[in-house]
């Protein structure tokens, strides 16, 4: 599953355009950025939802075989989340889960029982 997924990034959830080649950045006040801490680099947001597959830290919820939503946790602790839709099963854009969602726990305890030591 990990090599049949990729990963689009969102002008929506950048404050930076980095190296992603997005001509602009739009975030939208009601999104989550995933470069609010920290720049990731377009290699390392494709490492993550590898990574998540890998680890088995992916939704049950399937939309044309794909996971709708798959996690990873960095090595600093944070959650990220890559999600997918219908019109474009597959294609996954990510953010960072914010403190105030009770998911990020969730994740971090799961990923913690699988993964015992955090990150890569």
């Amino acid at each position: 599953m990990a090599k049949q997924v990729t990963y689009a990034p969102s002008g929506h959830h950048k404050r930076f355009p980095a190296d992603y080649g997005l001509d602009r950045v739009n975030p939208r006040p009601t999104k989550s950025l995933c470069d609010m801490l920290r720049i990731i680099p377009l290699e390392e947001a494709r490492t993550m939802i590898q990574k998540g597959i890998l680890r088995g830290m992916f939704s049950d919820h399937f939309l044309n075989e794909h996971p709708k939503y798959i996690w990873y946790v960095a090595e600093d602790g944070e959650v990220y989340e890559a999600k997918t839709d219908l019109t474009t099963p597959g294609v996954y854009h990510g953010y960072r889960l914010e403190e105030e969602d009770n998911l990020r726990e969730y994740i971090k305890q799961n990923w913690k029982s699988r993964c015992p030591t955090p990150g890569p």
